[in-house]
């Protein structure tokens, strides 16, 4: 049994996984093409009774690696901007987790003191006006993402309330899933001074009452409002229940009763 989970085998460092299967990093493979492909084939054949996946990232600076690594039967599983993550199966009927299956989006109900809503029309889609918001970038907190994406589309500064509603998608963009999640916000300022002018053609204030007759605006934009007004939504935590986690993390509950 294994002490540790980094094993050196045939020039490579590996780490074990939770599916039974190695990860080999970017710098923890032999530099020289010629000595890789001799200790990859010595690799496989080491483990291939005893291990269900192989994964390696590739940084795209030795990207004449990749023509080998198909060679001997991996596949591309998903890729950044700087590496590709490519796989071998070794066992059949194995579990092989996916990376990115879905993209994500923020979208925002504001709501100012005179009982006016925050909406916007962009360049492309411009059907109907609708709620200002877009995606989650890498990484990006959900409260972060959802101020960043009001500020750029309208220049009006926000705080996040609550969750109102979640959103699947299926298929959006890059033939993947799509999560929007669609949230309550404070306005902190009122004047509009759109930041994205490429993207976003008009942004205004309209009156609430307003928006729920008006044909511009659809049902889907209605429904989420009214949903955002009648109903107590999932407010963000500030209890440290996972302080202990060396990680980002954000939790949202539904408020407590005060019964």
């Amino acid at each position: 049994m294994m002490t540790s989970s980094i094993e050196y085998i045939a020039n490579f460092k590996t780490t074990l996984d939770p599916y039974n299967g190695i990860t080999i990093e970017k710098n923890d493979f032999p530099k020289d093409i010629l000595e890789f492909e001799k200790s990859l084939a010595i690799l496989i054949e080491e483990i291939k009774n005893k291990r269900n996946l192989i994964w390696i990232y590739v940084d795209i600076k030795d990207s004449e690696f990749i023509p080998i690594l198909t060679k001997y039967g991996f596949t591309f599983h998903s890729c950044n901007s700087d590496y590709l993550l490519l796989l071998k199966v070794l066992k059949q009927g194995v579990i092989i987790p996916t990376l990115a299956n879905h993209t994500l989006g923020v979208g925002a109900v504001v709501i100012n003191k005179k009982n006016e809503i925050l909406l916007i029309k962009e360049h492309l889609r411009n059907e109907y006006y609708k709620l200002p918001g877009g995606h989650i970038d890498d990484a990006e907190m959900i409260t972060t993402a959802l101020s960043r994406e009001v500020f750029e589309e309208t220049g009006v500064v926000v705080d996040f309330e609550k969750i109102v509603s979640l959103g699947h998608f299926y298929p959006h963009q890059f033939n993947k899933s799509n999560l929007y999640v669609l949230c309550k916000a404070v306005p902190k300022s009122l004047k509009i001074d759109i930041k994205d002018k490429q993207e976003i053609s008009e942004a205004i204030w309209l009156n609430l009452d307003e928006m729920f007759i008006r044909e511009d605006i659809s049902k889907y934009t209605k429904t989420i409002v009214k949903s955002a007004i009648s109903m107590s939504g999932l407010e963000k935590s500030e209890t440290p229940i996972l302080n202990h986690l060396k990680n980002e993390f954000e939790l949202f509950f539904v408020k407590e009763s005060k019964n």
